[in-house]
């Protein structure tokens, strides 16, 4: 009867069939009264309308019984709430790591994924962790959401209970490519994790370069693509040395991308735009990072092929 593929499924939809379906009721319900009383006490040409004063079976009934609808709503959502929040004592661990608009999963010991991978039947918790703005960490098919706000541990948990690969998104707006922010969650036999846990290369021993990391602490990833692909602005992949037609008091000009024109486009976003991106969209970040910082990020771009 119940969809979902965790073990908090069932009472998520439990409670919301049953409020709906009380929603149902009650409007169909009230609207076929408002409709008798319309018709039956309406006002008839040479006779008096008629005055009600009260009405004691119906003031006890129009209280009691939703004081008992409500009380029943309440049960079943404390019955699925407290569920979600006494995590097993067994149960794995993975922090969620959110900045616009992207989500990795940290595994430990440096083991980083930007798939959310998981073993069926087993209990997960995942500590939520932003960088940047508010967000929401929502995996429809688990019935589980929670918001992500930087300084304030916040966590989940959940046990997936189907094979397959779902879809997470983030459910609170946070900027431009809010709608873009997605990942995928894949739920895989206990061996399958295993190996594939072992697969996954350790930042630990391939150190990020330090301009890298000062990119991703200003949000510069969230707009600049490492594979390729175009978001806010141009994508880093071979950026350096590249040839680009930027707009420049109006006019196309054609510049070479070298460490003067990265610098100026850091400190005097809209001098030189890229053709085919929008204006204004980049605050100067003059004053913010420093003179030092750009040329670590500058370096860092040099390597990103």
């Amino acid at each position: 009867m119940f969809g979902g593929a965790s073990n908090l499924a069932a009472d998520v939809d439990k409670a919301f069939i049953f409020i709906f379906g009380v929603s149902f009721i009650l409007i169909i319900g009230i609207t076929a009264f408002m409709i008798w009383t319309v018709v039956k006490f309406n006002r008839k040409k040479g006779i008096p309308a008629q005055q009600f004063t009260h009405n004691n079976t119906a003031e006890i009934i129009w209280t009691v019984i939703p004081t008992i609808i409500v009380l029943v709503m309440f049960w079943y959502g404390w019955k699925g709430f407290k569920t979600m929040r006494t995590v097993p004592d067994d149960a794995m661990e993975v922090t969620v790591i959110s900045y616009m608009w992207s989500w990795d999963f940290d595994y430990g010991d440096g083991k980083i994924s930007k798939e959310l991978v998981l073993p069926i039947n087993k209990p997960v918790k995942l500590n939520l962790v932003s960088q940047d703005v508010n967000h929401s960490f929502f995996i429809p098919a688990f019935r589980v959401k929670e918001d992500v706000v930087p300084g304030y541990d916040n966590w989940l948990w959940f046990e997936a209970t189907e094979k397959g690969t779902f879809d997470i998104f983030c459910a609170e707006y946070c900027g431009l490519l809010h709608s873009g922010m997605l990942a995928t969650a894949r739920v895989v036999e206990d061996a399958e994790y295993t190996q594939w846990l072992a697969s996954v290369e350790s930042v630990k021993d391939k150190p990020s370069p330090e301009g890298e990391a000062i990119a991703k602490a200003n949000s510069c990833l969230g707009c600049h693509s490492l594979d390729g692909s175009k978001l806010v602005g141009p994508s880093f992949k071979g950026l350096y040395g590249s040839k680009k037609i930027v707009i420049e008091d109006g006019k196309e000009v054609e510049i070479e991308v070298d460490d003067t024109y990265l610098k100026t486009s850091i400190t005097d976003p809209n001098a030189q735009v890229v053709k085919g991106f929008n204006k204004g969209l980049m605050q100067s970040y003059s004053g913010v990072i420093s003179d030092e910082d750009i040329d670590k990020i500058v370096d860092y771009l040099r390597t990103v092929n």
